[in-house]
């Protein structure tokens, strides 16, 4: 039975570390484009608690949908083994010469992502930028 649990530990602990290897933030460079907000969710072993979880920006201007996004995310996301739900999109505007990003607007399909939380993960990627959000804006 112990030997059971070790490995179920050792499996949480393994995707747990997985996740970790997850870029919280992957926008293009310059310009207009579309987002999503994404959580990614560490599979559990059977028989265990969930598993861990974090929430990811995407973002690309080669998406003419949201779901074209979320749909290749998703597709890299299951080939590692680890499941993910599109929590919301929008628009972000990132002026990389003026260091500024403004994430806004909402997705048709998936509703509109939390702003607030994006806006953190891209300050944490971006700490010299000024980035700011609004709901306001498609």
């Amino acid at each position: 039975m112990a030997a059971a649990a070790a490995a179920a530990a050792a499996a949480a602990a393994a995707a747990a570390a997985d996740l970790a290897q997850i870029p919280d933030v992957d926008i293009d460079s310059n310009g207009v484009f579309k987002y999503v907000l994404i959580r990614v969710h560490a599979v559990p072993p059977p028989g265990t608690a969930a598993g861990e979880s974090k929430e990811i920006v995407r973002g690309y201007k080669w998406a003419e949908y949201h779901a074209d996004i979320y749909d290749k995310v998703s597709g890299e996301m299951q080939k590692k083994g680890i499941d993910c739900e599109c929590l919301g999109g929008g628009r972000i505007s990132h002026q990389s010469q003026d260091k500024k990003i403004h994430v806004y607007g909402y997705s048709m399909g998936y509703g509109r992502a939390q702003h607030s939380i994006s806006t953190e993960k891209i300050k944490a990627r971006y700490p010299d930028y000024s980035v700011t959000w609004a709901d306001d804006g498609y």
